[in-house]
């Protein structure tokens, strides 16, 4: 492990902000806020999977955000032969941004490595979330305060993988990436990214993926103390 580690980059959505549990949260508000009866649990099992679908398009820029927002639903209703006007889809969409960051559930373990690293190493955010939930996200769980710089993939016209996210908060940071190392659950988005551009990484494995043996995997946030 390089030594000379400064700066840490770590994802925020599935990395530290537990993404599934707050996004479930927010499905279950705003289903009743909007009178829908609907089964959660079959609703997520067909939305989670979609929804990680639409995120990899917009990534390589193949959709919108507005096509993200709307067709992840859209789609998820269609396969459960459930037929609601655009409008209501719309609004749905409009009040699960609206209320998903007010949720404030983080991994295990997050308050106590941060707390860990902080003293140690400039801590830093790069996530492809959307710039106008993000901050939120972060001051509603408490964490914002332990970090330097944050870059989003909106403020920067792409998204990781793309080597300019990574340069850009690089430079932001006053960092290199000779010391510096990224901390993130997305193989193809957080891990190769950081790796293309000669950035070392940390893949935060916790949903147990199979991931090639040569890449520094985490099972749970605490174990980091092994590198860091």
């Amino acid at each position: 492990m390089n030594n000379n580690i400064e700066h840490i980059f770590f994802d925020l959505d599935h990395t530290l902000w537990d993404f599934d549990k707050n996004s479930a949260l927010t499905f279950d508000f705003i289903f009743k806020k909007n009178n829908l009866q609907l089964n959660l649990p079959e609703f997520l099992s067909v939305y989670e999977p979609l929804n990680l679908q639409y995120w990899k398009l917009y990534r390589e820029e193949k959709v919108s955000k507005e096509h993200l927002r709307f067709y992840r639903l859209k789609d998820t209703f269609d396969t459960l032969n459930i037929e609601l006007e655009a409008e209501v889809i719309n609004k749905l969409s409009e009040d699960y941004i609206e209320n998903l960051s007010d949720q404030n559930h983080l991994f295990d373990g997050t308050f106590e490595i941060l707390d860990y690293l902080k003293p140690k190493y400039q801590l830093h955010i790069i996530t492809n979330g959307f710039e106008e939930v993000q901050h939120h996200k972060m001051k509603k769980s408490n964490i914002f305060h332990f970090f330097e710089t944050i870059t989003n993939s909106e403020m920067v016209g792409v998204k990781k993988p793309n080597p300019k996210i990574f340069n850009h908060a690089l430079d932001l940071a006053n960092a290199t990436t000779k010391n510096s190392i990224m901390i993130g659950d997305n193989y193809e988005a957080d891990i190769l990214g950081a790796l293309n551009i000669g950035l070392d990484a940390i893949c935060f494995n916790y949903h147990n993926e199979t991931i090639a043996p040569d890449i520094k995997i985490i099972n749970h946030l605490l174990d980091l103390k092994k590198y860091l």
